[in-house]
């Protein structure tokens, strides 16, 4: 299930984040957290995870997440990795990879499984040229390049890249998520349910209907959930 959440950061904390990114000194070679896989074909760079400027921002983004109801709903996050920013300046990429399927938070030494990655941009796609994320799934691949502020959710099992910057700098966010339900087809049928609940009460459909539905949702959740 691939989908674009829009406004997940207002204006002030986009500029509090860019501020905070453009003026630090603690940028290094992407490769440093890339596996055997990625390492090969990354080529960015991205703020050091435990610099006092990446906890910064990662408290700005994940308070904005857990107040984020579309966030909430699609991936009924368990745990989420702590956010890590990049960004590519011309003739940077990230070609073809599969995230790895495991990865230590480096703050508390906890193992999260990646069951859904994000990416939350934070430059105007009119600032660069280049830079679409590329996800390839069952009906194809998708390009996306997103306002600044607006965030893709896609399952970590897929194939995905960076294409090469021609012009400008893009910088972003990224980061992982355990979710409740491991199964992606599972999440995507819950994400429908409850869009489903909440269009019924804002028509104020029928009350015993709309308590059965609810019941059959979270049921549903007791039922698939790991925790």
């Amino acid at each position: 299930m691939l989908i674009c959440i829009p406004n997940v950061l207002d204006a002030a904390q986009i500029v509090s984040l860019r501020e905070r990114l453009d003026r630090a000194n603690s940028w290094v070679d992407g490769r440093v957290t890339a596996g055997y896989q990625g390492a090969p074909v990354k080529f960015n760079q991205q703020i050091d995870e435990l610099s006092d400027v990446a906890m910064a921002c990662q408290r700005i983004v994940v308070s904005a997440l857990e107040r984020h109801p579309t966030f909430i709903s699609a991936v009924l996050p368990n745990a989420i990795y702590p956010p890590m920013f990049n960004r590519y300046g011309e003739g940077m990429k990230f070609g073809a990879h599969v995230d790895g399927s495991v990865r230590i938070n480096p703050q508390t030494g906890a193992k999260l499984r990646t069951d859904v990655s994000a990416t939350l941009f934070l430059t105007n796609p009119d600032d660069y040229d280049g830079g679409e994320l590329q996800i390839e799934d069952t009906f194809g691949r998708h390009s996306i390049k997103l306002g600044a502020g607006d965030m893709v959710v896609y399952p970590a099992t897929s194939l995905h890249q960076v294409t090469p910057i021609t012009r400008g700098t893009r910088t972003a966010c990224f980061f992982w998520v355990q979710s409740l339900i491991r199964e992606d087809s599972q999440r995507a049928l819950l994400h429908d349910m409850d869009n489903a609940i909440q269009r019924l009460n804002q028509t104020d459909a029928d009350e015993i209907a709309r308590r059965s539905l609810i019941g059959c949702y979270h049921n549903l959740v007791r039922q698939w959930s790991e925790t």
